[in-house]
């Protein structure tokens, strides 16, 4: 009816207005009720907050489990204490005495890691061990596991089991003693720093404390022992040489210096000839001669070539780029007057042989300089034949000083090696302190360490902090799976959003002890949520409420036949004469409702099984003003067959003449043929939807088969809302049906929404029935998903 309300609508000017508020509407805000999309791809506050109150039973339970499993963790754990001394290595003044000469190490990184090395090593490991008598100490040879369950009970009643001495050998013992030396030992090197950390960690303070310090003690004491070994002898014979090379350079220095008298032969400070010099300088001269000369001569060959205009000399004159600025200027302007003159006009005659005066200026200009290039490569030729010549002369004399120079340079070798050896050995005698030196100290004990006063292992908050942290990434982990698995409506927007269709009203949530008294109260939350849903009804379509609205839902126990009984009671409220007609020919319910007999009804009219004069009493009035009231009426065993003849429709066109409004309560839409038969006669088709509990396959699945059947959907009503939580229940359940049983049991009056309010206040279950009843559903939900996934 709605569709066919708009079409009627659209072939108006007025409707055309409609139309566009309509599309106006629907662009904005999405259809009828709802409100702007909101942007969900950023992060949402809030709905992380309905997350947390959702689940947090869940949370908590798994933040308690973290907080138990942290102080278990750290109970398993044997606390263990760490002590720590500084050392300080004096690398850059260590001596090493070898073949008569001191060479000083290099002080760069490689010797403090050659240090750290060496404290790590098993041999300082044993010295260490035979100092402190490691060996003969069970307690530190056997200590208690470091993460054990045993641990628990050891720190609970101080139970603990310990291997003897006697069964051990000595050999094995100091083996386990280095080992447990090594094995809890850290050295790390102070960044920018020449320091060294010795960290050691035991279950007992003493032993951390006194290993740490005996480890850089004994790094001491084995540096000194390398470096102590030096004798009186050495310093003797190292004088005895000095005095001897000494004597021999001073010989030396006097037979060079009289040969240089004897030849004459002159020397410079650098002890070089001064004929060798001059040959250096002018071989110097002579090749920047030649590089020279070579540059030009590429100059005169680009000349001789034809290319000399191209050369930077010429392209780089400033006169001549005036010149044929002035040129190109001239010859612009003659162009642009050869459109109004010929060439023989006086004008441009003048134009032209200035032009060529201009040229001629600019050849002439460029002829200079190319000619000044030539000449400077003949000057740079003959400047390239002088050095040629000096040299040639240079080496001549070069020839004849060196059959003077070969014993001088005997000689002046002589010399260099005597003052080599003599300036090495003074340094030797002159180093004060060697000996000395090789005897201090390589390092020293800056800050030793000191008793432990609490163990730094299990740190408490950690482990529990840890703990806490995995125990909440698996929980989230656990929400996320959950939310994936969802696969039921938790608020209207997702209705709207899956379905395709308008959310007309919400419903909140009644306990089945309270919903006669709700729906009585005409001030409850729950009536006016229904006489909000008559309204968007009222607004659903041009001409108003459907006359023929079909109230149905994709599975059973949504709320349908509560929502027509309530929906009739509103209507007729406002002077509508309503008929609620129970379509429901498999599990009737209206009959409860209004508190009515079921003796004849619908399927009694289809089937021609009452009589003639009978047929008004099938219409009974009820204590609710303008509302009547047409049962289902005997079970049939074939309701869809009865509900498709043709004197159903028959049937409801007769009655559309009769009453204002008829509202049928049809079966549910999955697993039946009913509903969607009864669509197709209706003027429009409500649509009830539970919150957190019908699943989005079985709604979608159900909107699907109306809508194929050619029946017209004016919205959804969602139903038992929780709106006095602050969360959603998310309940995942796939799509089942069992509803292909349906009407094989009558259920129980008040076990939901559907059941009548006179008697909804009677038989109240206990609270066990009700948590076994509750358990009870949360099986059937499990066994159902299980059957879906298999």
């Amino acid at each position: 009816m709605l569709d066919r309300n708009r079409q009627h609508a659209l072939s108006s000017p007025s409707g055309q207005q409609l139309a566009d508020f309509h599309n106006d509407r629907t662009q904005y805000y999405g259809g009828y009720g709802l409100e702007p999309e909101e942007d969900t791809r950023g992060l949402d506050p809030l709905k992380l907050l309905f997350y947390v109150v959702q689940y947090r039973w869940l949370i908590v339970i798994s933040l308690a489990a973290g907080l138990v499993s942290g102080v278990i963790l750290t109970f398993m754990q044997t606390p263990k204490y760490q002590a720590t001394a500084t050392l300080e290595v004096l690398v850059p003044s260590a001596k090493v005495f070898q073949d008569m000469e001191v060479v000083s190490e290099a002080s760069d990184v490689r010797a403090f890691l050659t240090a750290r090395e060496k404290l790590l090593s098993r041999a300082l490991a044993q010295r260490v061990v035979f100092q402190l008598g490691l060996t003969e100490k069970a307690d530190f040879l056997f200590p208690k596991p470091d993460f054990s369950v045993s641990n628990i009970v050891y720190r609970a009643f101080g139970i603990r089991g310990q291997p003897l001495l006697e069964d051990i050998s000595p050999e094995q013992r100091e083996q386990i003693a280095i080992g447990r030396v090594r094995g809890d030992l850290a050295v790390q090197l102070v960044p920018n720093t020449s320091l060294l950390s010795i960290t050691f960690r035991d279950q007992r303070p003493e032993y951390a404390r006194d290993v740490a310090n005996q480890l850089a003690q004994s790094f001491i004491d084995s540096r000194i022992d390398q470096t102590g070994e030096t004798s009186d002898l050495a310093r003797q014979f190292i004088q005895e040489q000095v005095a001897q090379t000494k004597q021999k350079l001073q010989a030396s220095e006097e037979e060079l210096v009289a040969y240089a008298k004897q030849v004459g032969l002159s020397v410079n400070e650098a002890d070089k000839p001064l004929i060798t010099s001059n040959i250096v300088d002018i071989n110097k001269a002579l090749t920047e001669a030649i590089q020279e000369r070579l540059d030009v001569g590429r100059l005169v060959q680009q000349i001789d070539a034809g290319r000399g205009e191209s050369l930077e000399q010429v392209l780089g004159s400033k006169p001549l780029q005036d010149l044929q600025a002035k040129v190109a200027e001239l010859e612009g302007e003659y162009q642009q007057k050869l459109s109004m003159f010929k060439p023989g006009f006086p004008e441009m005659q003048q134009l032209s042989a200035r032009i060529r005066e201009l040229k001629k200026q600019i050849n002439a200009g460029a002829m200079t300089i190319l000619g000044s290039i030539r000449l400077q490569h003949q000057e740079k030729i003959e400047k390239e034949a002088n050095l040629r010549a000096k040299l040639t002369e240079l080496e001549a004399q070069q020839l004849e000083y060196n059959d003077k120079n070969i014993k001088y340079t005997i000689l002046k070798r002589e010399v260099d090696s005597n003052r080599s050896q003599y300036e090495s050995l003074i340094a030797k005698l002159n180093d004060i302190g060697v000996s000395s030196e090789l005897k201090t100290r390589t390092a020293s004990i800056i800050d030793p360490a000191t008793l432990p006063g609490a163990p730094f292992s299990p740190r408490k908050l950690f482990n529990i902090a840890g703990a806490l942290a995995l125990f909440a990434a698996l929980c989230v982990v656990i929400i996320y799976i959950l939310e994936l698995l969802n696969n039921s409506f938790t608020n209207p927007e997702q209705v709207e959003k899956e379905l395709g269709t308008s959310v007309l009203g919400i419903l909140p949530m009644v306990d089945d002890k309270q919903l006669a008294e709700s729906l009585s109260d005409q001030k409850s939350g729950l009536s006016e949520a229904h006489r909000s849903l008559r309204t968007a009804l009222q607004f659903s379509g041009a001409d108003g409420a459907p006359k023929i609205l079909l109230v149905t839902s994709a599975e059973a126990a949504e709320g349908k036949s509560t929502t027509a009984f309530k929906l009739g009671r509103d209507f007729a409220t406002l002077g509508t004469q309503v008929l609620i007609i129970d379509g429901d020919l498999r599990r009737p319910n209206v009959h409860r409702l209004f508190g009515l007999s079921n003796t004849i009804g619908l399927s009694n009219l289809l089937t021609s099984t009452v009589r003639r004069e009978d047929v008004p009493n099938l219409f009974r009035k009820t204590k609710y003003p303008n509302v009547t009231v047409l049962t289902s009426g005997t079970i049939p065993p074939n309701p869809a067959d009865l509900l498709a003849s043709h004197r159903m429709a028959q049937a409801l066109a007769s009655l559309a003449k009769r009453f204002d409004m008829i509202i049928i309560d049809a079966p549910p839409v999955v697993g039946l043929s009913d509903a969607p038969i009864l669509g197709r006669l209706a003027d429009g088709v409500l649509m009830v939807v539970s919150n957190n509990q019908v699943t989005r396959k079985s709604a979608k699945a159900a909107v699907r088969r109306l809508r194929s059947s050619g029946a017209n959907i004016v919205g959804v009503v969602v139903s038992k809302f929780s709106v006095s939580k602050f969360d959603y229940n998310y309940a995942y359940k796939y799509m089942n049906y069992q509803y292909y049983t349906y009407g094989a049991e009558t259920p129980k009056l008040g076990a939901s929404s559907d059941a009548t309010p006179e008697r909804a206040a009677k038989g109240r279950p206990s609270l066990m029935a009700r948590a076994s009843a509750g358990f009870r559903s949360r099986l059937d939900s499990f066994l159902a998903r299980a059957r879906s996934s298999s």
